[in-house]
């Protein structure tokens, strides 16, 4: 009874340890030694391992009250049941709260431990596990026959709850607005976001902080390339250096993500977050390099009251009133902000910026005093600097009227 008591604590534990684990305890595990990574493995497939750990404790468990009950057979009436008492307590105690409440302070270190047997013994249960599978389906089937899995909430669920909202719901404006900007990154493309390629530089390993001349890149990172190459492997977060080194800067890099210029900020973070990286490139089509977003503008663009991307980089508003249907729009403001600022539907272009706008329209690079017409507008290029940002002005042909 003691040894089936201990291979329940040995299962309870386990079940613990693994499922105690943050994500990251595995991005760790995942480049540890053979124990650590088997722990990985494991839970790839978390249904797998927690329907072999409760197999196995299941007949450890069965095991040990049939012995007690022999036992407790074989002994006076008077004595059985407090054996049967004690057995139960003792199984409790030393099988369940015990191990589990120390698989829970040390579940890195017991989770590596315990990974090999654990594997032998979830393989062993491997041949039957479909069937188990189907008898779990068909129970359920049996005793929830009109259970329904729950609708996935969608973004425009999480929108309507947040209009919904109000201070009697525990939710004060700045909440609310940091949920707001939250839910904006589902609809924000990377590439409508990103820090453009002529706004931060890239160094070539080995880096020296000689190099920096003094000042503190744009980003806050230093972006390093390795092999001659101008595409950024790997980024150095300068603020969080609390002694930062005069050579050899690319010994405290990091590996950066690397995101398609079409996915969402949303899909950014998640495999930013996934991978701990800081910093994700920015990647078009080909492969090329055309921007980088780090975890820096991510947070800002959340918790600031009316995120822009040239508020951000430029530290000017993105649009700005001259006068009845003219504004002066900065060319990296993207056209679905422009929309929601105007208040109106706008024609329809293949570009996400109103510098791509122009340059499709222009059909060339655009240069100071450049006029074209899109839909209702009439664009007038005011400021179109070779290393610069362009600025335009929109003026509306139309009144506010006949477009509804």
């Amino acid at each position: 009874m003691a040894l089936l008591i201990g291979a329940s604590a040995f299962f309870s534990a386990s079940e613990a340890a693994l499922f105690y684990l943050r994500s990251e305890d595995r991005l760790r595990m995942r480049s540890g030694n053979r124990a650590q990574q088997l722990v990985d493995r494991l839970l790839e497939v978390p249904d797998r391992v927690l329907s072999a750990v409760l197999f196995w404790n299941l007949v450890v468990n069965l095991a040990y009250f049939a012995l007690a009950s022999i036992a407790g057979m074989k002994l006076p009436a008077s004595l059985s049941v407090f054996f049967a008492a004690g057995a139960l307590l003792c199984i409790i105690f030393f099988s369940e709260m015990l191990p589990k409440s120390i698989a829970v302070l040390i579940a890195p270190n017991l989770a590596s431990l315990v990974s090999m047997p654990l594997a032998v013994m979830i393989r062993i249960l491997d041949p039957v596990m479909p069937a188990m599978r189907t008898v779990n389906f068909l129970s359920q089937r049996m005793l929830w026959p009109r259970f329904k899995e729950e609708a996935y909430l969608e973004v425009a669920d999480l929108e309507r709850a947040i209009e919904l909202s109000t201070s009697d719901a525990k939710l004060i404006r700045q909440e609310r607005e940091a949920l707001r900007n939250i839910v904006h990154l589902s609809e924000i493309r990377a590439d409508e976001w990103m820090r453009p390629r002529n706004q931060f530089r890239t160094f070539q390993s080995p880096v020296s902080i000689d190099q920096l001349e003094g000042q503190l890149t744009p980003s806050g990172y230093v972006l390093i390339s390795e092999n001659n190459q101008e595409e950024i492997d790997s980024a150095v977060n300068l603020k969080t250096l609390f002694d930062v080194p005069q050579q050899h800067l690319e010994y405290h890099a990091q590996p950066v993500a690397h995101i398609p210029w079409c996915a969402t900020v949303a899909d950014a973070l998640e495999k930013m977050q996934r991978g701990d990286r800081q910093v994700a490139v920015i990647v078009n089509e080909f492969g090329d390099t055309v921007g980088i977003l780090t975890l820096d503008d991510i947070l800002e663009t959340v918790f600031s009251r009316s995120p822009t991307r040239s508020g951000r980089l430029l530290n000017r508003p993105a649009v700005q009133e001259l006068g009845p249907g003219r504004w002066r729009v900065v060319g990296l403001t993207s056209l679905r902000r422009l929309a929601r600022y105007l208040g109106f539907s706008l024609p329809s272009s293949k570009s996400v910026t109103v510098s791509g706008l122009v340059h499709e329209q222009l059909e060339r690079l655009p240069q100071s005093g450049d006029e074209c017409e899109w839909g209702p507008f009439r664009i007038l290029v005011r400021d179109a600097p070779q290393r610069g940002h362009l600025v335009v002005e929109l003026h509306l042909r139309v009144s506010r009227e006949e477009l509804e």
